[in-house]
């Protein structure tokens, strides 16, 4: 392991295991994730099904997120203990294909659905209906089981996962800001012959569109470019800094609470837990 060293041995076996200094931090990483990630997305999973919001159906990508989110939490915690018990690695290597396309892809599937509900109405209106956002859901999944499945035989930290997750990356974003560009043209312009109330409504839920691309287009920036970045630097330079790849960890891991907290505020539960606690 780089840098200094921790070592637990334990008094059964006196097998002794090295944690590194990286490794340590990665290791709180990963528990904030799974005690603070897990409920809340469980949380977020309840109040869909349960009929928060406008119910299952116009909230389906972002009910699929959540599970997606959970695996990923879980995952967390199986990466903790594959340093003691090595026979988890390749649960840990199978469920990173969750974070790599699972994530971003159903991020990208929300903001599709905005940019068509605000650019495309007809189009959107057409498609509404619950058993295509199924359809593509289900897509969806296998298209985020076969990276599962990537994953396990590409080595972390490698040419071919950087590559296979750098084009991933380009693809994501490149669709996010093509949605971001075209509901900012359509807020930005108003329709012939509008009331001033009908305007005003139009106006309002094509601003929290845009803030929802926004928030979302960011927080993938923030989340994958680092990874990316630090990939080609890696490739190019020929160097393997383990503190690049831990600060990635980080942004990765603390920055995935944006989009469960970001549904939680439109559903207004977050003032009600701010309330409840200045009571």
């Amino acid at each position: 392991m780089n840098n200094s060293t921790v070592n637990f041995t334990t008094p059964e076996s006196s097998t002794t295991y090295s944690f590194g200094l990286f490794d340590i931090m990665e290791m709180y990483a990963h528990s904030i994730s799974f005690l603070f990630g897990l409920p809340t997305n469980f949380y977020v999973l309840w109040l869909i099904i349960t009929g928060t919001e406008s119910g299952v159906a116009s909230m389906f990508f972002q009910l699929n997120l959540s599970v997606c989110e959970i695996g990923i939490c879980v995952n967390s915690l199986f990466f903790i203990f594959a340093f003691w018990f090595s026979s988890l690695k390749t649960l840990v290597y199978f469920l990173i294909g969750l974070a790599i396309t699972g994530r971003p892809l159903f991020q990208c599937l929300m903001c599709v659905e905005r940019y068509l509900a605000v650019v495309h109405p007809v189009t959107f209106l057409k498609y509404k209906p619950l058993r295509y956002r199924v359809i593509c859901s289900a897509t969806a999944w296998i298209i985020t089981l076969g990276s599962c499945f990537s994953s396990m035989f590409l080595p972390l930290n490698t040419i071919e996962q950087t590559w296979f997750f750098s084009v991933q990356f380009i693809l994501f974003i490149s669709i996010q800001l093509f949605c971001l560009v075209a509901v900012l043209r359509a807020l930005k312009q108003s329709g012939p012959g509008e009331r001033g109330r009908e305007r005003k409504e139009e106006n309002n839920m094509k601003r929290r569109a845009f803030h929802l691309i926004l928030i979302t287009t960011v927080n993938m920036v923030i989340i994958y470019a680092p990874y990316t970045v630090t990939g080609l630097f890696t490739i190019v330079t020929k160097q393997n800094i383990r503190a690049l790849w831990s600060i990635c960890l980080l942004c990765f891991l603390l920055l995935g609470f944006v989009q469960p907290l970001l549904f939680l505020y439109h559903a207004e539960k977050l003032s009600c837990l701010c309330s409840s606690k200045a009571m």
